[in-house]
């Protein structure tokens, strides 16, 4: 029955994106996958973590359908490894998962067949299962296939009659590189069907809890030392961020009149500086309480120092945010802009959850955990959106100048948009002659898409 299966599902695999581009074959693909896990492994999906995960992972393949882009194909496949990783060990951590998929994607078959794995006894020991003789089935395919072949070349030399009757024969019906696809499919889905776990990667990602202990080197002394020292350096950080952020302030408050030049100097030769003043304050306070002063008990002036720090350097977060958006409005909507705040809400999650890590007690794994948790919400979550048309639709509407090449040169996700700002007065000829040719290219593409490359937009032509 599994052969059956995953032959059906390699014929199907094949039909979907043999000669396609992508499109609706990719959201059949995923609901595919899903099936195909399910049937072997129906317990896991009773797991509340696996059913949000098949949510996500189904949830980008539809996003393609409405919105085909880059992240949203970068998205789609970080999910269908999560979820394959997941089903190999439910309770392993999330970056666990993704090493378990892409092993399992790539190498699950070969594992299974060629690793030595120990049975496990039962209390009821089974009946063996028989081993398939996997080089008797190649011989039996092979020899009888070459020596045939060999025969028939050989009749055909020596009988006319048998030649023509062997040339009338047309294979041309098969497809070979249809085929080759199938035979893809077939192994993709032979190494997924049963996820495989890593190890040691997966025990010691099981082994390994969130907390800190006391190990065997505390010293008092040592930690009176290392308290102080933290004590100083922290305060003095503080210090120096309270004046950087007052001086900010000022500078925010009293620069009306050149406001849009100043900005576009600081966003470009200053951003990048906070940013990693964030991240080096990140790695401070992990050395700090790396170990045994967490314990200390009279480390609460330095814990209270760097919650300050924390706090102090999420205000930074929020200034840049701020010029950041000032930016935006006067000069647009970008990727890179879009990026700066996506970079900065996972410098705050950084922040925060490092304020939890000090409080709890717990160690860089928990942080580890936790972050890239929420790095793969995220994911998920900007995927859904069509950034081109919401970039598009700001710049037109809202910013205070901006680059029309540059909103014309997105994907075609904001091609209906763009053609409804023809009759916009501010755009030039070059402009609207790049639009129409746009538009009309993009009309064309989707009146020629087979149904394996449907897309929302298909269905949006179809109705004008």
């Amino acid at each position: 029955m599994k052969k059956i299966t995953l032959f059906i599902a390699a014929i199907l695999f094949s039909t979907f994106f043999y000669n396609q581009s992508i499109g609706l074959n990719l959201f059949l693909f995923s609901i595919l996958t899903v099936v195909i896990l399910f049937i072997n492994n129906k317990s896991h999906f009773k797991n509340r973590k696996t059913q949000i995960y098949t949510i996500a992972y189904l949830t980008t393949g539809l996003t393609i359908f409405f919105h085909s882009s880059t992240l949203s194909v970068i998205a789609n496949l970080v999910a269908f490894l999560t979820l394959i990783g997941h089903l190999s060990e439910t309770k392993s951590s999330i970056y666990i998962s993704w090493l378990n998929g892409l092993y399992t994607t790539i190498a699950g078959l070969f594992h299974r067949n060629l690793a030595v794995i120990q049975p496990k006894p039962t209390e009821e020991e089974p009946k063996k299962k028989v081993e398939i003789d996997y080089l008797h089935w190649a011989k039996l395919i092979l020899i009888p296939t070459v020596i045939v072949i060999t025969f028939i070349a050989l009749y055909k030399e020596g009988n006319p009659v048998f030649s023509n009757l062997i040339e009338k024969i047309d294979f041309g019906f098969i497809n070979i590189h249809w085929l080759l696809m199938a035979g893809l499919g077939y192994y993709l889905f032979s190494n997924i069907y049963a996820p495989i776990e890593v190890e040691p990667a997966t025990g010691i990602d099981l082994q390994t809890d969130n907390s800190l202990y006391k190990t065997t080197t505390f010293s008092i002394p040592k930690l009176k030392q290392e308290n102080q020292l933290g004590i100083i350096l922290i305060a003095l950080l503080n210090a120096l961020i309270v004046m950087y952020l007052l001086t900010d302030i000022t500078f925010l408050t009293t620069q009306q009149d050149i406001r849009a030049s100043l900005y576009s100097a600081q966003v470009h030769s200053g951003i990048n500086a906070l940013i990693a003043s964030i991240v080096i304050a990140i790695l401070i306070l992990l050395y700090v309480f790396r170990g045994n002063l967490n314990f200390y008990e009279e480390n609460t002036t330095l814990k209270r120092l760097a919650f300050t720090w924390i706090v102090l350097n999420i205000l930074l977060v929020a200034s840049i945010v701020f010029k950041n958006s000032q930016y935006i409005y006067y000069f647009g909507l970008t990727y890179k802009r879009i990026g700066v705040i996506i970079y900065l809400l996972l410098a705050s999650i950084g922040l925060v959850t490092t304020l939890l890590k000090i409080n709890g007690a717990k160690n860089n794994w928990y942080l580890f955990r936790i972050n890239t948790q929420a790095a793969f919400i995220i994911l998920i979550i900007s995927s859904t959106i069509n950034w081109d048309y919401h970039i598009t639709n700001f710049n037109f509407n809202y910013a205070q100048s901006m680059d029309y090449n540059y909103v014309i040169g997105l994907s075609n996700n904001n091609t209906f948009l763009l053609n409804e700002q023809l009759e916009n007065k501010a755009l030039n000829t070059d402009s609207i002659q790049l639009i129409e040719n746009k538009y009309n290219t993009y009309v064309h593409k989707l009146k020629t898409n087979n149904w394996q490359e449907l897309q929302y937009d298909n269905f949006k032509i179809s109705t004008k």
